[in-house]
């Protein structure tokens, strides 16, 4: 049996905002990687996102109980969003602490780049095999 690593990365296509705000564009940018659910009406998952790049930026590694803290969240609601974050391949676990999986956005979406392109180079080579299986 072939065993996958799962990584769901989820991207919206959304029209980027006219005027230059910095929340707006992290709003967008949060949104166009499916960080946001119908479900999530305090943008819980938005604002632990936040934190972890600010603290990428600082490459500081957070507890989830030091993310709870930071975004007034209880901590099994934070533990539920950093799950679908290290899901979808945007952040890291080490020693029980949260990180961004790199140190900014562009690299982040760099690798998220990278990781599609393999997985429909993968895709495109199977359906080939699949075309001249059937």
């Amino acid at each position: 049996m072939v065993k996958y690593t799962i990584k769901k990365i989820t991207l919206v296509n959304i029209r980027k905002p006219s005027e230059k705000d910095l929340n707006m564009d992290l709003q967008w940018f949060s949104s166009s990687l499916g960080l946001f659910g119908e479900r999530d009406k305090e943008w819980s998952c938005f604002r632990i996102f936040v934190e972890l790049v600010k603290s990428a930026r600082r490459r500081e590694a957070l507890s989830s109980d030091e993310l709870a803290s930071r975004t007034n969240l209880s901590r099994g609601t934070v533990v539920h969003h950093l799950n679908k974050l290290m899901e979808a391949g945007l952040i890291i676990n080490y020693e029980n602490r949260y990180l961004m999986r790199v140190d900014n956005l562009e690299t982040l979406v760099e690798e998220i780049r990278k990781d599609v392109l393999r997985t429909l180079d993968d895709m495109k080579l199977i359906a080939e095999e699949l075309d001249d299986q059937l």
